[in-house]
């Protein structure tokens, strides 16, 4: 008699037997569940495993559809998978890809094919991920030996996995199969092609544009709207990377290990207060501006860049005057409130756009005003006693998620301003087919500072970042393409740094917490970068905005 276990299924509340080794596929059958969308992976025990998994111990499982994020992430590395195999495919050896960018609403893929790429090569490109997807091949979950999956990946020429398996450490290996190609990535994978419903490749500058669903309506492609401005800075790091011979994380753990990480270290430091020295120039070159405005989302390192900005400004002899806009909140019951009833902070209408547009008016004007104070205990809205009035060798510097929004200054001419754009804009990649999502670094930040400054558990920061994002998408990026200059806060070894004060915090997150799965995922991914000591960062540093020691004040 078959073996039995007992699953719970948390879509339905239900509990099934079913019999031992069943694939996850298998046991949605047996639940017959009724969703709009077809599964693609599922959470077991708050873990994301693929439908072809074999269950064979008692479990908690919920099954995903594509309006999940870690869903879509599946479906999304899986369409890298077929756009690798259709490289290999029409080119062999001869041919290669980097997934490179998320630009655009996709994903910049910077194909090398040995000579200039053209508008022929992607749609042949596109047809053969057609045909892929078309003819409904399995793609194979396969484990074994990492020094035997080293070997193969050496003898297939992609140096970049060679060398982040060398650094990783792992006894055994998990790697995936395509009608024969082979290839590694970090995550799950679909099951079949044939459940790739929605795609696009098209002309991309150099390269190529890899077009997704949209995350707010998977049954259509995200938008594609131009970010050249976003663009370039990915491409200014990627050549500052070039020159320090790191561009992956294996190069990265190997130059760590062989002892380099402090000139690592002070050669990024270096290169980012260049670029802030330069903002500062461009400012102090451009008549008649008199308010600096410095946006971008969640743990983008605002607040510090608008401290270094403010020191090279003095050095040009501008005297930067800060106003925080959080002094600018309405009373809490007049706050707008988002899609779950909960007051929305975020929202640009939670501030007295109004009074800040009178005040700015008037000290451009040359009047004194008096500055308002919000208490964040009470949510109430005050007068603080402060007055203010602009001199003439004197510059407004506001930093916030609104910054850049233009109904924030509606009432300030354009030739008084200059915007500055501030994200954490990771550029080092996994492997050439593995990127790292920028959010993940700012997550990641948000949580240790959470944790540290403001009492808030690794769930409670996983668990508000829907929320979080909802807000950056409606109200900073689709303004960010406006600024005049953007700024990476992102810097190529901070992922070192942070793995050793986040994963302590992960690990305080229960299984059986909603936020397990997330935390899991995020520990999972430090495992593969070497932990690199803090003690080398200069007090100035941007990530002591969120690690601590900084000689800022915050």
């Amino acid at each position: 008699m078959a073996e039995m276990i007992s699953i719970r299924c948390k879509n339905n509340g239900e509990r099934r037997e079913i019999e031992a080794g069943s694939t996850l596929t298998e046991c949605f059958q047996a639940f017959d569940l009724k969703m709009e969308r077809e599964p693609i992976i599922a959470y077991i025990n708050n873990k994301v495993e693929g439908m072809r998994l074999r269950l064979y111990h008692n479990a908690d499982v919920e099954f995903l559809d594509i309006t999940n994020p870690s869903a879509l992430r599946t479906y999304t590395r899986t369409l890298f998978f077929v756009l690798c195999k259709a490289v290999y495919d029409l080119y062999g050896r001869k041919g290669s890809v980097i997934i490179d960018i998320p630009v655009s609403n996709g994903y910049y893929c910077d194909l090398k094919l040995g000579r200039e790429v053209t508008a022929d090569d992607i749609s042949q490109l596109r047809q053969r991920m057609q045909e892929i997807i078309d003819s409904g091949l399995q793609i194979h979950r396969r484990e074994g030996p990492t020094d035997e999956v080293k070997a193969m990946f050496r003898k297939l020429g992609t140096h970049s996995k060679v060398q982040l398996l060398e650094t990783v450490g792992s006894l055994y290996t998990t790697y995936y199969e395509l009608d024969g190609y082979v290839d590694y990535f970090y995550g799950a994978m679909l099951s079949n092609t044939s459940q790739l419903k929605l795609f696009d490749l098209v002309p991309y500058y150099e390269g190529a544009l890899l077009r997704i669903p949209s995350a707010q309506n998977p049954d259509r492609l995200g938008d594609l709207i131009r970010q050249d401005k976003m663009f370039e800075v990915f491409k200014e790091n990627h050549r500052l990377q070039h020159l320090l011979g790191i561009g992956t994380i294996g190069t990265f753990n190997l130059a760590v290990r062989a002892g380099h990480a402090a000139d690592i270290i002070h050669v990024a430091e270096a290169l980012q207060e260049k670029k802030i020295a330069s903002i500062a120039d461009e400012i102090a070159r451009r008549e008649g501006v008199r308010m600096v405005l410095i946006a971008g989302p969640s743990s983008s390192g605002k607040t510090t860049t608008c401290k270094r900005l403010s020191v090279q400004l003095l050095t040009h002899g501008i005297r930067p005057v800060q106003i925080s806009l959080d002094d600018y909140f309405v009373n809490r019951e007049e706050t707008p409130r988002d899609i779950d009833g909960d007051y929305d902070y975020e929202h640009l209408h939670a501030l007295n756009i109004p009074l800040l547009n009178e005040h700015l008016a008037a000290l451009f004007r040359g009047e004194e005003v008096e500055l308002p104070a919000y208490n964040f205990q009470s949510g109430t809205s005050g007068m603080s006693g402060k007055r203010l009035r602009l001199h003439d060798n004197e510059m407004l510097v506001v930093e916030g998620i609104h910054a850049l929004n233009p109904e924030l200054t509606a009432q300030i001419p354009d030739n008084l301003k200059f915007r500055v754009y501030a994200s954490a804009l990771t550029t080092i990649l996994l492997d050439t087919h593995n990127y790292i999502p920028t959010t993940d670094n700012r997550l990641l930040r948000r949580i240790i500072r959470d944790y540290k400054y403001r009492g808030a558990s690794a769930a409670d920061t996983i668990r508000r970042w829907p929320s979080v994002r909802r807000g950056e998408n409606k109200w900073i990026f689709p303004y960010q393409e406006q600024a005049d200059v953007m700024f990476n806060t992102a810097m190529i070894y901070e992922l070192g740094v942070i793995k050793t004060q986040a994963e302590p915090i992960l690990e305080e997150v229960r299984e059986d917490c909603p936020e397990y799965a997330e935390a899991y995922r995020l520990r999972k991914f430090l495992r593969y970068i070497q932990a690199v000591p803090q003690d080398t960062l200069p007090p100035t540093s941007l990530l002591r905005e969120f690690l601590g020691g900084s000689s800022f004040k915050y």
